[in-house]
C-alpha cells in the first residue's frame, strides 16, 4: 500500500511517501519539506529515493498550495517517483492533540475533523495546522480514504492520580483541563524498538523513554502501557525547550502581566515562543547553534545546556520511583540522537541505579546504540525515531480493515 505520511505545522508541510508491504518491510519512495507557507516566498525540498534532490523558491500562500507542490513532486517526470495521484492509496496525518477523545489512530470524518477541532484550544499552534493539511488533501485527493494518528493517543493509559490538576474538578468536567502529554507516537515507536534491541519483554519492563528536541518529553512506560508523561494539558508543561518555559511557578504569570501590563496572549507568546533555549540564552532556540557557542565558552549557553541536563535527570528520577524501578532508559529525538556530551553527562548521574555506561559506544554513530555495558542493572539505548513509520504502519491497518 502506498502511503502520503503528512506532518503540517503552521507554515511547513514535511511528507514522506513510502510503499508500505508489512508493519516491518516497507520502502521509503521520497521525503521532503515544504516551508515559509503564507510568506513572500516560499521553499519546496523534495528527495526521491535514488534520483537526485531538488530545492525550488516560489510563492506558497497557502496549504492548499502546498499540498499541490507535493503531489506535482512526486509526479513529476524526472524527479517524481509515482505514474500517476491514482498510485497514493491512503494519507495518514500526525496530529499533535486529541484531547481524551481518542486512544489510538482514527479514519478521518466529519465528526472525527471537529473533535480535533474542539482541541484547537490545547494546541493553538499545532491542531489548525493540522486541519488545514486534512482540508488541503480531501481538496486534491477527495477519493483518497485519510487516517489521523494522534500524539496524546498512547498517553491515554495514564490514571486519574497521574493527569489530573488539583483544581477545582469544575474546570475538567466543563473544559476538559487534565494532562495530555504529547510526542507519543515517537515515544511509542521508540519504546518497542528499543526493549526489542536490548532483548527485553516490553510486556513485563519499565522503560523511560527521552525524547529530547526542540520539543522536549520524558515517559514513564509499564508493561508497554504509559503510566505518566512530563508534558501536560498542552506541550508547554514539563523541561526546558526550544521557546518552551517548562515548568514555571504558576504565580509568576500574573505577576509578570502586572509588572510588564500583559494580556493574556502577549504572556502565552512568551511561554510559548519567547523562553526556553531561547529566552534563556539570548540568542537561539537551536540547541546546535548554542552548542557551538557553549564550546567557546558563553555561559548563558553552558546554562541552557546544564538546565537541560538537570531537568532530564530529575525527571528519570522522578519517574524511576514512581515505577518503583526501571529496567531500559532510551535517548531519541534530534538531541537525543545527536548529543553525546548531554547522553553522557545524564547517565554519570543515574550511577545509583547500577548503570554503567559505555562511553566508547556513545561516541559512535548510528541509528540505534547499545549506551550501557552489558553488566549494567540499567540498560540505555539510543533509538533513531521513526514517527512517519508509526503513522504509515496504523494508515496501512485502518485502510485495508476499512476494505474488507
Amino acid at each position: 500500500m502506498i502511503i502520503l505520511v503528512i506532518n503540517c505545522g503552521s507554515s511547513s508541510i514535511k511528507y514522506q511517501l513510502l510503499d508500505m508491504k508489512s508493519d516491518d518491510v516497507y520502502d521509503l519512495l521520497a521525503k521532503g519539506l515544504v516551508e515559509k507557507i503564507g510568506l513572500e516566498t516560499g521553499c519546496l525540498t523534495h528527495k526521491p529515493t535514488g534520483k537526485d534532490p531538488i530545492s525550488r523558491e516560489l510563492p506558497v500562500p497557502d496549504h492548499k498550495v502546498g499540498m499541490q507542490l507535493v503531489l506535482d513532486a512526486l509526479t513529476d517526470p524526472e524527479h517524481g517517483v509515482l505514474g500517476s495521484l491514482d498510485d497514493i492509496e491512503a494519507v495518514g496525518h500526525r496530529i499533535v492533540h486529541g484531547g481524551d477523545f481518542f486512544s489510538g489512530s482514527a479514519l478521518v470524518n466529519e465528526d472525527v475533523l471537529e473533535k480535533i477541532g474542539i482541541c484547537c484550544d490545547f494546541a493553538p499552534l499545532h491542531n489548525p495546522a493540522h486541519l488545514l493539511g486534512i482540508r488541503a488533501v480531501q481538496h486534491v485527493l477527495p477519493s483518497v480514504p485519510q487516517v489521523v494518528t494522534f500524539d496524546t493517543a498512547f498517553h491515554q493509559t495514564m490514571a486519574p492520580q497521574a493527569y489530573m490538576y488539583a483544581l477545582p474538578y469544575e474546570y475538567y468536567e466543563k473544559y476538559r483541563v487534565r494532562r495530555y502529554g504529547a510526542h507519543g507516537t515517537s515515544h511509542q515507536y521508540v519504546a518497542g524498538k528499543g526493549a526489542r534491541f536490548a532483548g527485553i519483554d516490553i510486556h513485563e519492563s519499565k522503560i523511560i523513554t527521552c525524547h529530547l528536541g526542540n520539543g522536549s518529553s520524558i515517559t514513564a512506560i509499564v508493561n508497554g502501557a504509559v503510566v505518566d508523561t512530563s508534558m501536560g494539558f498542552t506541550p508547554l508543561e514539563g523541561m526546558i525547550m526550544g521557546t518552551r518555559c517548562g515548568n514555571i511557578d504558576a504565580n509568576i504569570i500574573p505577576y509578570i502581566m502586572k509588572k510588564e501590563n500583559l494580556t493574556p496572549d502577549q504572556m502565552t507568546e512568551i511561554m510559548n515562543k519567547k523562553s526556553g533555549f531561547l529566552g534563556l540564552s539570548g540568542y537561539s532556540s537551536d540547541a546546535r547553534d548554542l552548542n557551538v557557542r557553549a564550546v567557546a565558552g558563553d555561559q548563558r549557553s553552558k546554562l541552557v545546556f546544564k538546565k537541560l541536563t538537570h531537568d532530564i535527570i530529575k525527571n528519570i528520577g522522578m519517574f524511576v520511583a514512581e515505577m518503583n524501578g526501571v529496567d531500559l532508559i532510551v535517548f531519541t529525538g534530534g538531541i537525543g540522537e545527536n548529543n553525546s556530551r548531554l547522553r553522557r553527562r545524564v547517565c554519570e548521574n543515574l550511577t545509583y541505579l547500577g548503570l554503567q555506561f559505555d562511553y566508547e559506544a556513545n561516541a559512535s554513530t548510528g541509528s540505534q546504540l547499545m549506551l550501557s555495558l552489558p553488566e549494567s542493572k540499567v540498560k540505555v539505548a539510543m533509538i533513531a525515531t521513526d514517527e512517519e513509520l508509526v503513522i504509515a504502519r496504523d494508515t496501512m491497518h485502518i485502510v485495508a480493515s476499512m476494505e474488507e
